[in-house]
């Protein structure tokens, strides 16, 4: 039993709006949405049914993306070009990952979500020394422009980048996008390392282009879950108020922020939430 049992209708909505807030900045700074530390809080926390809060973590997702995405579009650190490739993988795969959350059982979506949480941290571990890798030639990325630049304002400097595998990228994004249909996370944990990782997209552009991708992605998973009455308005109300408070504020720090330090928060966050999970999912 969640600390729910304990709580006036009140001091859950305001309890829930304070710890929006802190998601909606954590989830903008590194790519993940708001879904990343929702739902675990929800579950684990409150004692709500994994299914309502995955239904608020979708609706958090998408307030994430609309706090974010417009500040890192002016900042020119969202590869525009790249993400609108990227989601035709995601979009497609979020309704099939959404349908399939209806079947299977609680424990499995528990298991499914800490083991895709720590595939993910593991991935990023390896990026830590933030060395540069120089990219591998592409033809799809010559053919439709992928490549690009941004200026970072911790180097000073305008910084260049050329994209690599993107055949393998849009191919991890399809997985991307039904992980976000299935556990409503906003598939930014597959796809910021996808980018990254295999794409060598710079960190930073990684993580704004991502926060560009996954408010599309959950709108198209979103309809499934709210036809099937998932979607609590007393839960996702203040999830979504409180997540666009908190993605607004997170979008002005990744601009000043290290790569190494966003790298790290990564890492972190996404470690101690798949044990929770796990853990959870085990018992």
């Amino acid at each position: 039993m969640g600390l729910l049992a304990y709580m006036s209708p009140l001091e859950f909505i305001l309890t829930l709006f304070c710890i929006s807030v802190v998601a909606g900045f954590i989830g903008s700074l590194i790519g993940l949405g708001g879904g990343i530390v929702i739902v675990p809080v929800l579950t684990l926390l409150y004692g709500i049914d994994i299914r309502y809060a995955i239904g608020a973590s979708i609706v958090s997702v998408i307030a994430t993306s609309s706090g974010a995405a417009a500040a890192y579009v002016r900042e020119r650190l969202t590869n525009l070009r790249a993400a609108m490739l990227l989601e035709l993988g995601t979009t497609s795969s979020a309704i099939s990952g959404a349908f399939l959350a209806g079947v299977l059982h609680s424990r499995r979506l528990f298991l499914i979500f800490g083991v895709v949480m720590g595939c993910s941290a593991l991935a990023m571990l390896k990026r830590l020394e933030n060395r540069a890798a120089p990219a591998a030639p592409d033809a799809w990325a010559d053919r439709l422009h992928l490549h690009g630049s941004y200026f970072d304002e911790v180097q000073g400097r305008e910084v260049s980048y050329r994209l690599c595998h993107t055949r393998l990228g849009v191919v991890l994004m399809y997985g991307a996008g039904m992980i976000s249909g299935l556990l409503g996370i906003g598939s930014g944990a597959l796809k910021v390392p996808a980018m990254d990782l295999a794409m060598r997209i710079p960190i930073k552009v990684s993580t704004a282009t991502s926060n560009f991708m996954i408010g599309v992605t959950a709108a198209a998973s979103a309809g499934v879950y709210f036809s099937r009455g998932d979607i609590d308005p007393v839960i996702a109300a203040p999830v979504a108020i409180g997540v666009v408070f908190g993605a607004t504020a997170g979008s002005k720090v990744l601009p000043r922020a290290d790569n190494r330090l966003i790298r790290m928060v990564f890492v972190i966050v996404l470690l101690i939430i798949a044990a929770q999970m796990i853990w959870k999912g085990l018992r």
